[in-house]
Parts: C-alpha cells; structure tokens; sequence
C-alpha cells in the first residue's frame, strides 16, 4: 500500500501494462524477423529494424527523464505511452500505409517512432515509482517492476515466434494495442499530475544534440561491425565521430544552466558504480537472452515457439528473483548483499552456457536457466533503489533514467560485439567444410544459419542434380556445428564478464535506504 495516495497505487496496472510492452518489444521482433523479411522483400536492410528501435528509445530516455523532471512525469508519461501504442499500429500496417516508401522503408520509420515512446516508457516508470514510494518502500515495488521487465524480454522471443507461426508477424505489433489502451486508461483516470519542482526550465538543446550525435553513431558501427567486421574503415569513422561527440557532449554539459544529464550526480560513488555494473550486465543479459534461443534453434534444432518454451525456467527464474530481490531490500534496508549474490549466480549460470555442446543434458542446461534467471532477478531492482537512495529530488528522473540509459548501452553493445563474435567464428568453421568446386554465390547462401528454412527454394536450385543435392545435405550437417563453435565463444566471453562484474559488486557502498518520502503534491485530484 502506497504511504500517500491509493489513487496513485490504483494506477499500477497501467504502469506494468507499459513496462510489460516497451519491454517485450526489445526481442519480440527477432523471430519474426525472417518472415518480415520474406513479407517486406527486405533482407538487405533487416538489421536496421531492431537497430532504429534501439537507437531510438536508447536516446530519448535521458530527453524524457529531463523534461519530467522540469515539468512534470504524468504529460510526458501519456505522450511517450501514446507514441508506443500509434506506431505499433503503424508497424503492424508497414507496407499498406500510403507513403512514398517500399514496406521494409515503412517498417523501419515506424520502429524508429515507437522507440521514441519506449524511451520515454522506460525511462519514466521507474522514476514515477521513486516519486511515489520511499527509498525502503522501493525495493518491494521496484522488484515487481524489474520481474515484469526481465520476464517480458525473455517472453519476447517466446511470443514472436508463437505470433508469427500461428497469426502472422503483424500481430507481433498489434498485441500491443488492446493492452496499451488499457495502459492508457488506466494512466489517465487514476494517476495526478504531479508537480515539478520550481527553477529554470531551459531544455538542454546542444546537450541532446551532442548526446544524438554520440549515441547514433556508436550504435549504427556496432551493428554495421557485425556484418562488416571491426577492421572496417567505415566502423572505425564512426566510432572516431562517436569519440568526438562524447568530448563534445560532456563540454557541453559542464557548462549548460540545466544539463540533460547532470554529471554532478556521477560524483556520488553509488551513482558511478551502479551505472558501470548496469552497462556490464545489460551486456551479459542480452548475451543470454538474445543467443541462448539462437543456440536452441540452430544447434539443438528445436522450432521457434519450442525455444521460447524452453526459456521458461529463466523467466520463471527471473521472476521469483526479483519478487525475493525486492522484499529483502524492504525489510533490510540494505541492497549490496543482493546485488553480490545476483552477480555470482548470473556468472555461475554463463559459465555452465560456455561449456554447453549439441550433446548437453537438458537438465544441465536448464540449471544454468534457473541459476542466471535467479540471479538476473536478483540484481534488476537493486541498482535503481540504490540510485534513487542517494539522488536529489530535482535529479531524480535524470538519476534514474541513468540506469536504464547504461543499461540499454551495455544491451546494444552486447549483441554487436557477441554478433561478430558469433558469425566470424561460424564464417570461418562453415568455410573449412566447404567442398572444392562450390560457388561463391551458393556459399553466400549460408550467410545466415536461421533463414536456411527460408532460403530452401534457392539452396535447392544452387545445388541441383544428385550431386548437388548430396553437397548440399553435407553443408547443412555442417551448420550446427559451426553454429555451436561460434555460440561457444559467444557464452564464454560473456561468462568472463559476468565474472569481473563480480568484482565491480564489490564496490557498491552499502548505504542505508531512508524510510520516509516527501512527494510533490498533486496539481489536480486523481479521479
């Protein structure tokens, strides 16, 4: 029960409504995604539909945590939520809607417009439980909060590819509008418009233009060095332009009147430290979840709905961990020993992933499952209850956008740098077995292990004739193997990680959580 308004408690539901489908979004598309393609007829842009959408809602949360803060949550709340919901319909539409764009053009600008409002969702949610709870009260609900963020991206590749087989790939999109509008009602009639604090109200503009012009880049060369590799010339610009924009970037916000990210606020040494743990796990954790169902696929061959199933003792996992996670910081009031324990049980479950082969045990895979879901679970509340411990009232939103900002870094850098990992390592096994006498242009076909099913028509005509046919059932017994050397690596790197995160744990002071909050008083009463 909330210590000031159960108007405000009422408006929960529509609170993790939002969380549940910003959250699903993440990874919802991934396995749609080969059918999307055959859909939209574009393979040559495919990347780009969840890098626009990470690239997207990545920059808007700090923009909306911001402008909360100068102006209040509940506006910017319902803009950011509303933006979500229209251009999941738009997604859906891609490819009817008329513009003077092919579907796969359409698809992209509007994942670009519903990452802006995921943004804004993410960012917002968790800041608007800060304002309604006190520091020991948060744990409790940041705990339901964060359990509703993980299990809804692991779910996601569970429902994408449930949606696709079963619907279509539009509905991947058009689930979002039912539970949104419900969201939004639920938002409008019985969340108050909370005041925002008194001062200047000057918008940080060079600051967001120098945020973009850092962010954009580093995200478009860690997704363009998956396909092109590190060595590229046209990845090493972009991270020098990237670099650049940082310098400029933390110039500007030294000297702004009111910072979009106030970096004042890094001083504080919980602040600074979670902010670094939260970047290395958002690493690890999409590490897991975005490959551990790629290796379920392409190695142990199970089908795209059989593999979200499978992710089932994670999310159940994930969830019993931050509903364990949030009521001992509750009743604690502490949160460091969480955190140590969330970190060593996500680093004993990647390493039982790196010793994983086509032969493993189910059983010994999903003990892993369970034991990184638990600890998954176990560390998402702690490092926004540990933040909103210490931040200002009036940095409150920009302090905790913070973590969801790193978080969504770390994310992005995950899946660029174990995609290369993953891919170069698979290239380089696929090409040893290669027979002499196969064309460049039927190898080519290989590119990408999860659209061989797609691909089958034109596998088929590269390889006519008996021969060709032999070849080629040959080349496919070689894919999972390739497939799992690559996806080796892959979870080894990131049990390496997860073990220095450890260390960084380590580091998190252990300060008190204060007992009592002071919230703004309501411009209007809550219906």
């Amino acid at each position: 029960q909330c210590d000031w308004s159960s108007d405000v408690c009422s408006s929960d539901l529509g609170l993790m409504l939002a969380m549940l489908l910003a959250a699903l979004d993440q990874t919802i598309v991934g396995t749609a995604e080969p059918r999307i393609i055959a859909s939209l007829a574009g393979f040559d842009r495919y990347p780009w539909v969840a890098t626009v959408y990470l690239l997207a809602s990545t920059l808007t949360v700090p923009i909306f945590a911001r402008l909360s803060d100068m102006y209040g949550r509940k506006p910017f709340f319902m803009l950011a939520a509303t933006l979500f919901v229209g251009a999941s319909a738009l997604c859906g539409a891609a490819g009817d809607v008329p513009l003077p764009l092919d579907g796969m053009n359409q698809l992209i600008l509007f994942r670009g417009l519903q990452g802006i409002g995921a943004g804004g969702v993410m960012g917002l949610i968790f800041t608007i439980v800060g304002d309604i709870f006190s520091p020991q009260e948060r744990g409790r609900y940041q705990g339901l909060f964060s359990a509703v963020w993980g299990v809804s991206s692991v779910l996601g590749p569970t429902l994408g590819g449930w949606l696709t087989d079963h619907v279509s790939w539009r509905a991947c999109f058009y689930v979002n509008l039912p539970v949104g509008l419900i969201a939004l009602t639920a938002m409008h009639f019985e969340f108050p418009n909370l005041k925002p604090r008194a001062g200047n109200r000057q918008l940080d503009w060079l600051g967001i233009a120098t945020l973009v012009g850092c962010i954009s880049p580093l995200l478009v060369s860690l997704t363009l060095a998956t396909s092109l590799g590190w060595g590229s010339p046209r990845v090493h610009a972009l991270l020098a332009l990237s670099a650049v924009m940082l310098l400029a970037f933390l110039w500007v916000e030294c000297r702004a009147v009111e910072p979009l990210i106030p970096l004042s606020m890094f001083a504080h040494p919980v602040i600074a430290v979670c902010s670094i743990c939260v970047f290395v796990i958002g690493i690890g954790m999409f590490g897991v979840i975005i490959y551990l169902p790629l290796f379920m696929q392409g190695v142990l061959g199970v089908s795209a709905t059989s593999s979200g199933g499978l992710m089932m003792p994670m999310m159940m996992g994930t969830v019993f961990g931050t509903a364990l996670s949030g009521q001992l910081m509750s009743r604690l009031g502490r949160y460091k020993r969480m955190a140590l324990v969330g970190s060593v049980m996500m680093a004993t479950g990647m390493v039982l992933f790196a010793n994983m082969t086509a032969t493993t045990p189910r059983a010994v895979i999903v003990a892993g499952m369970i034991v990184c879901g638990l600890g998954m679970g176990l560390l998402l509340p702690v490092y926004t209850v540990a933040v909103q411990n210490v931040a200002p009232r009036s940095q409150m939103g920009a302090a905790t956008a913070s973590t969801v900002f790193f978080r969504s870094i770390g994310s992005t850098v995950g899946v660029a740098m174990f995609g290369t990992v993953m891919l170069m390592n698979y290239h380089q096994d696929f090409a040893r077995a290669l027979p002499a006498g196969v064309s460049p242009q039927a190898a080519a076909l290989f590119s990408n292990p999860l659209m061989l099913q797609q691909m089958r028509p034109q596998l088929d005509a590269a390889f006519a004739g008996a021969s060709g046919q032999a070849t080629l059932a040959l080349l496919l017994g070689r894919v999972p193997q390739a497939l799992s050397h690559g996806l080796h690596l892959v979870f080894r790197a990131a049990a390496v990680l997860m073990v220095l995160s450890v260390f960084l744990h380590l580091a998190i002071k252990n300060l008190p959580l204060r007992g009592h909050a002071h919230p703004p008083e309501p411009e209007m009463p809550a219906h």
